[in-house]
């Protein structure tokens, strides 16, 4: 539940009014405080009452956890693997039903997974969040169930999971909900979470069955279960995400919410019929780890400081133009962010919508229903919008509707995909957009990519050799005393030597001399020769900064520029 659902709870349940309700959310917002903080702090209700408030809510009871003993047996009955990604916390056993205190009581989607994997009716109790927690990491420590130990009960479980196409959809589906598979999945997707995984591949193969991490854009393979699983947990994780189990011919999307390791987490799910069976990729959006705040993005100071006067503009066109992954998203809504002030509107056209914006119109696309990018925009055009932001430009309809609107008085946001700034201008013209009309709204184009930073717990000074420096387009004698660094690897970094990423940036200035190049239709080398010509510092530039600040390495930078 969102904190504005959870205050809007409130005001159901007549212990804050409308207006309260907006005090409470600004507090949360401004000051990083949760719902109930505000609430406690504010005097509107003390804990045991906010908590009594939730239980009547919901039609079950309140505990205090601080003095509360729990029997041995009672904890053995939920595995701690299981406790620690749904935050559930065995309480006791009444004749009907095993009790359970949630960290999250509204989600009734955990109720509902653990009635499946244990085989017992569950009742959901309230209590304070922190004393859940705490009780969790007492009782079962902070490590996950071992990987082998899921296994070792998936291969207990033995010839049962041996799926066959002839067993029928009703068989699929009853083993996709076995207790092993439920554990062995929810598993995957504690561990994805709590390694920062940004993507979740399940490949059936002809005698194996991979599953990988995309951790930091680099991919990192996990113990293979067996081949005959394949089907099975698959098939779990399209019945989670309210799919077609019985339809393996045709790709489907899907979506699932889940509240996983204390945090809520949006996964988007793709399958793709392959020919050992459907290929499946998980999409990991987690809200808590992202941080849409202009300033922690890691730019130079002469990017930020334009783009703080960029975003200001009355109209005019800016794009962020990278491949995928690079983190383009993310700067668009950070510079939407800081410009979502209550006298100005803003309308998203996005496909999907990532992450929810407050006070933002967000439209997602749909190609199968004919809502398109370029028919989107052309319907913004009449919501009376002060900016807008196209989620990607593919075609010459969207880029000339994108320019109409520009040309009409609004600000675009847009994004490319491009190897580098100056190559968004020839996009555009291959498209068959005029040059005129490029130089006449383009105001400005920011080429970024993602790099993995060094693991600040391992990191190592080290002497690069010349022919690496050769590679880098730098001599012994440009570095003089610069000092370069690598990782070692630990376990904090899983022995990668790498731990999260930054980004490195170039942006090109549309000015008098570059117009003049578009409208010339020059080619890209000579745009961007006279964008170097007139200060632009290349993306490999940009990544020689970071390697002599100690931020990353030679490798990724090449890797990457």
């Amino acid at each position: 539940m969102t904190e504005r659902q959870l205050a809007e709870f409130f005001v159901e349940q007549h212990v804050l009014q409308p207006s309260q309700a907006d005090d409470v959310l600004s507090e949360v917002e401004l000051n990083g405080k949760t719902v109930a903080q505000a609430m406690i702090d504010g005097g509107f209700i003390d804990e045991p009452s906010f908590y009594e408030t939730i239980a009547n809510g919901l039609g079950t009871e309140f505990l205090d956890l601080s003095q509360f003993e729990i029997a041995p047996e009672i904890l053995r009955l939920i595995p701690g693997g299981l406790a620690r990604l749904h935050g559930a916390l065995p309480i006791d056993m009444s004749d009907t039903a095993l009790r359970v205190a949630l960290v999250d009581p509204f989600d009734l989607h955990i109720a509902e997974d653990l009635r499946f994997a244990l085989g017992k009716d569950i009742q959901v109790v309230v209590s304070p969040p922190e004393q859940i927690d705490e009780l969790i990491k007492q009782y079962y420590g902070t490590d996950t169930t071992s990987m082998e130990e899921v296994l070792k009960q998936l291969g207990e479980a033995g010839d049962a999971l041996q799926l066959r196409e002839r067993d029928g959809d009703a068989g699929v589906e009853a083993e996709a909900n076995a207790t092993p598979i439920i554990r062995f999945v929810d598993l995957i997707l504690y561990q994805a979470i709590q390694d920062r995984a940004s993507d979740i591949h399940f490949e059936p193969f002809e005698n194996e069955f991979k599953i990988r991490y995309r951790v930091d854009g680099a991919l990192y393979e996990m113990s293979p279960p067996p081949r005959h699983l394949a089907l099975p947990v698959i098939s779990r994780v399209k019945v989670m995400a309210n799919m077609n189990i019985a339809e393996r011919r045709l790709p489907q999307d899907g979506r699932i919410q889940k509240h996983i390791a204390g945090r809520s987490v949006d996964l988007r799910v793709s399958t793709l019929p392959t020919q050992f069976g459907e290929s499946l990729v998980l999409r990991v959006l987690d809200r808590s780890i992202v941080n849409l705040d202009l300033e922690a993005l890691g730019m130079p100071d002469y990017i930020y400081n334009f783009l703080l006067e960029m975003i200001e503009r009355p109209n005019g066109i800016f794009i962020a133009t990278g491949p995928t992954g690079s983190g383009k998203t993310t700067t668009l809504y950070s510079c939407l962010r800081k410009i979502n002030t209550i006298d100005s509107k803003l309308i998203t056209a996005e496909e999907p919508v990532e992450y929810d914006l407050e006070g933002i119109v967000q439209v997602p696309v749909n190609d199968a229903i004919g809502l398109t990018f370029a028919r989107v925009l052309r319907h913004f055009l009449r919501q009376d919008p002060d900016r807008i932001m196209v989620g990607e430009t593919r075609d010459l309809e969207t880029a000339q509707i994108a320019i109409q609107a520009s040309l009409t008085g609004h600000l675009v946001f847009t994004t490319l995909h491009t190897n580098d700034a100056s190559g968004a201008i020839t996009r555009l013209i291959d498209m068959g957009v005029e040059p005129f009309l490029i130089s006449s709204t383009l105001e400005a184009v920011l080429g970024q990519r993602l790099l993995r930073s060094i693991c600040n717990h391992c990191r190592a000074p080290y002497r690069p050799n010349d022919s690496l420096l050769a590679e880098l387009g730098v001599s012994r004698r440009d570095v003089g005393e610069k000092q370069f660094f690598y990782g070692k690897g630990c376990d904090i970094c899983n022995n990668t030597g790498y731990k999260g990423r930054k980004g490195i940036y170039e942006l090109l200035r549309i000015t008098d001399p570059v117009r003049e190049l578009i409208n010339e239709r020059a080619p890209t080398v000579t745009i961007k020769q006279k964008a170097i010509e007139l200060g632009m510092i290349t993306l490999r530039q940009d990544g020689l900064r970071s390697i002599f600040a100690g931020d990353t390495t030679i490798e990724e930078v090449l890797r990457y520029t």
